[in-house]
């Protein structure tokens, strides 16, 4: 095992458990935790705020640089927000804008924990253990469609099923940064597990190319 901080990159599309399997594997290692998918979320929160356009990608960078006081806003679970969230993270310019703050997140001597769709990829390429942490669309859209109605929203699971598909498509399609398994990232899918099993598999997974 290397002398450097230990950096877990742990990226996937949306419900697939990654910020659940995130947060366990920097709570188990003792490391800080970074959802970086909070920082687009919250500079598409900045953009409703201010009658901002989703299709102006000038209008979503000021919102990027305006995120101060937002991080912790709890309409960024939103549907909304994370559909809007979904399209400004396509323009190169909101990326660059958020780019720093995630790196120097990473490069902290402590070590980190990531999770994201682009951080085995761009953020920290050289992250010691790298995850891809994957489930079918259906069951993607069936957790996000209990964790929906368990807040109250009348949700239907087609629908969900369909913003899940569509984010999944601007995601692996997007130009700048598309969502990839790195070459190096283990691959977990959670289709068929629950939380806890996904976590113990996660730790087993850091843990032997901890030893490799």
């Amino acid at each position: 095992m290397s002398d450097r901080p230990l950096v877990i990159a742990v990226d996937g599309p949306a419900a697939s458990g990654k910020g659940t399997i995130a947060k366990g594997l920097a709570q188990h290692f003792g490391l800080p935790h970074l959802d970086t998918g909070k920082l687009y979320r919250a500079a598409a929160l900045a953009l409703l705020r201010h009658d901002g356009d989703p299709e102006s990608e000038f209008s979503a960078v000021r919102a990027a640089q305006d995120i101060a006081g937002l991080l912790d806003d709890p309409e960024l679970k939103s549907e909304m927000v994370g559909g809007i969230a979904s399209r400004i993270s396509a323009y190169p310019a909101v990326r660059a804008a958020l780019l720093e703050r995630q790196r120097e997140f990473a490069a902290q001597p402590s070590g980190a924990v990531l999770d994201g769709r682009d951080i085995g990829t761009v953020i920290a390429p050289d992250a010691t253990a790298k995850l891809f942490v994957t489930a079918s669309s259906e069951e993607r859209a069936r957790r996000r469609h209990a964790e929906l109605s368990a807040s109250g929203l009348p949700v239907h699971l087609a629908d969900v099923l369909i913003d899940i598909r569509a984010r999944d498509e601007r995601d692996s399609h997007r130009s700048a940064a598309p969502l990839v398994q790195a070459g190096d990232a283990l691959l977990l899918d959670t289709t068929s597990l629950d939380p806890a099993a996904a976590l113990a598999e996660a730790i087993r997974l850091v843990e032997s190319r901890l030893r490799s």
